[in-house]
């Protein structure tokens, strides 16, 4: 695996964040989200750097009343399959278990076949499907996949 660095990221992280986003993404979230993701306090975004300190992975995450969800995810595409959204998937699972949250959700797009193997790998399941949700790849609009993990397994009983 590549050596990674991961760490929270803040408002003057946002021209590198914006820039990762545009260079990993079809559909970018723009500026303004992302800038308003890093200033909600319901919300973090980690950031992974490489060892010269580029940023080449980032994800939100935000804190709901019972569940946390997964709001995005990105990888440099020079640093895919090299271990990068693995590690803020991990790291994000831990954000949500000390929250006390009972289940993380996602969606993705349904082509994207190969978060959705690293999703599964990491004990996501598909609960369901929204039908024409993400805006046009190849011409037509695609399903997303809503996808889950219990958080709660192995906990119960121990407060």
């Amino acid at each position: 695996m590549t050596e990674l660095r991961l760490s929270r990221l803040t408002p003057g992280d946002i021209d590198e964040l914006t820039a990762l986003e545009r260079l990993g993404q079809a559909h970018p979230w723009r500026e303004a989200w992302l800038s308003e993701a890093l200033d909600d306090g319901h919300a973090e975004c980690w950031g992974a750097h490489d060892g010269r300190g580029a940023l080449v992975g980032h994800a939100i995450l935000y804190r709901l009343p019972f569940e946390a969800e997964l709001q995005a995810i990105t990888v440099d595409p020079g640093m895919r399959r090299r271990g990068v959204a693995r590690r803020l998937l991990e790291r994000l699972i831990a954000r949500a278990e000390t929250w006390g949250s009972e289940r993380m959700l996602l969606e993705v797009r349904g082509t994207n076949h190969g978060a959705q193997a690293l999703y599964r790998a990491m004990g996501f399941v598909v609960d369901g499907r929204r039908a024409n949700y993400y805006p046009a790849h190849a011409g037509r609009r695609e399903d997303a996949l809503l996808m889950s993990r219990d958080l709660m397994v192995g906990n119960a009983g121990s407060e």
